[in-house]
C-alpha cells in the first residue's frame, strides 16, 4: 500500500482496545461505533480525531455512513459476548444479544473491505447459528480462518484466550504467528509503590470462603510471599494464584485481591483499574479516567488486548505484501494460488 494507510472501522469498539492495537499496527481508524456512553467518553479521550457513532449499531445506516467516511480496508469487530460466555453459567441466553454478530455482515455488505477481524469468547463457536454466521461471511466472498489466541503469548500479563475470525476477500488467511518474547506475569502489573491502601485479611466480616482460599495459598507459597485471591468466577485451582504466572482472565467484575504479609498478619486489597489496564496490555499513556471504578473494570474486562490486535493486523498486512511481492517477482506457484482464491 506504500504510504497509504489501511483504513479501519471498529464495530462494538468499547473503550478502544482493538483501535489502539490497529493504530499501533500502522492503520488509520476511520470510524468507531459503540452504544455505552462511558466507553464512548474514554474512546474520545484517546482517539479525538476519530468520528464516533453512538447508539445501537442496528440503528445506523451503513450506506449513509460510507458516504460520510469513504472507503475502508478492514472491519474489526467485537460483538456482544456475555450471552456466549461460559461465565454466564446456566442463566438464560439472549438470542437478540448474540445476533449482534450479524451486524458485521450488514456492514461488510456495504463497505466491502478487503479484511474483517472478529473477536469474541471461545464459546461463541457453540452458538447454534455460528456455522450460518460464518457461511454468511463466506457468501460475501471471504475466505475465513478461526483461531484461538492467548494474550499471554503476545507479551500481555494475562492468560486471556479469545476466538479471532480472520476474513480475507482475496486469499485464505494464514494463522497468526506467535511472537517469541518473554512472558509477562501478574507481578509485572502490581503497583508496589504504596499508592493503594490495604486492610487486614482476617476480620470478623471476612467471608469464610475468602479465608479458606487465602489459607490454601499460604499453605503453598508460605507465610512470607504475596499472592492473589480469585474472588469472582468459576475457579478450579483453589481460588488463588501466584504472582509468577500471568493474571487469570479479567472479567467485567471485581475479581482479584492482592494479599501480602504485613506487620500484624496478612493484609489485602483489590487490584485497581490502572493495574487491570496494564494487565490488558494498554500503555500508561492510555487515558481511562471516566466513569466509576466499576465502569473502569467493566471496560477493561470487555476490551480486546491491544498487542494481540496489533499482531493480527500486522500479520494480515505482512502476509498480503509478501505474497504480492512474490507474485510480482514471477513466483508462478504463489500467483496461481492467489488467482484461484479470487
Amino acid at each position: 500500500m506504500g504510504e497509504t494507510k489501511t483504513r479501519v472501522i471498529d464495530l462494538f469498539c468499547g473503550a478502544g482496545g482493538s483501535s489502539w492495537g490497529a493504530r499501533a499496527a500502522g492503520a488509520e481508524i476511520a470510524a468507531a461505533f459503540d452504544m455505552w456512553p462511558v466507553a464512548e467518553s474514554v474512546y474520545r479521550d484517546n482517539f479525538p480525531e476519530v468520528p464516533f457513532f453512538s447508539g445501537r449499531i442496528e440503528d445506523h445506516d451503513p450506506p449513509v455512513i460510507r458516504e460520510q467516511i469513504g472507503k475502508i480496508d478492514l472491519i474489526i469487530a467485537s460483538p456482544e459476548c456475555t450471552n456466549h460466555s461460559v461465565a454466564k453459567g446456566n442463566k438464560p441466553r439472549c438470542e437478540q444479544s448474540r445476533a449482534t454478530a450479524l451486524q458485521v455482515v450488514r456492514f461488510a455488505e456495504t463497505f466491502e473491505p478487503r479484511w474483517i477481524v472478529i473477536e469474541n469468547v471461545v464459546s461463541m463457536k457453540n452458538w447454534q447459528r455460528y456455522s450460518k454466521f460464518i457461511k454468511k461471511i463466506e457468501d460475501l466472498g471471504y475466505h475465513t480462518l478461526s483461531q484461538t489466541l492467548n494474550a499471554a503469548d503476545f507479551g500481555v500479563a494475562q492468560a486471556r484466550r479469545r476466538l479471532f475470525i480472520l476474513c480475507d476477500r482475496k486469499q485464505k488467511p494464514t494463522a497468526v504467528k506467535l511472537p517469541t518474547r518473554k512472558q509477562k506475569v501478574a507481578r509485572d502489573i502490581i503497583d508496589g509503590n504504596g499508592t493503594y491502601s490495604y486492610s487486614p485479611l482476617r476480620t470478623r466480616r471476612r467471608a469464610v470462603a475468602t479465608l479458606a482460599r487465602a489459607d490454601r495459598a499460604i499453605a503453598q507459597v508460605g507465610e512470607n510471599s504475596p499472592f492473589l485471591i480469585v474472588y469472582y468466577g468459576s475457579d478450579h485451582a483453589g481460588g488463588w494464584q501466584s504472582l509468577d504466572v500471568p493474571l487469570r482472565t479479567i472479567t467485567t467484575l471485581d475479581r482479584f485481591a492482592l494479599v501480602k504479609p504485613g506487620e500484624s498478619g496478612h493484609v489485602m486489597r483489590m487490584l485497581q483499574p490502572e493495574e487491570l489496564k496494564a494487565a490488558m496490555g494498554w500503555p500508561k499513556s492510555f487515558k481511562m479516567q471516566r466513569g466509576t471504578r466499576r465502569d473502569k473494570i467493566k471496560m477493561a474486562g470487555n476490551a480486546v488486548c491491544p498487542p494481540v490486535m496489533m499482531a493480527i493486523i500486522k500479520d494480515l498486512l505482512t502476509d498480503w505484501q509478501r505474497r504480492s511481492t512474490l507474485c510480482s517477482g514471477g513466483d508462478r506457484r504463489v500467483c496461481e494460488t492467489a488467482s484461484r482464491r479470487r
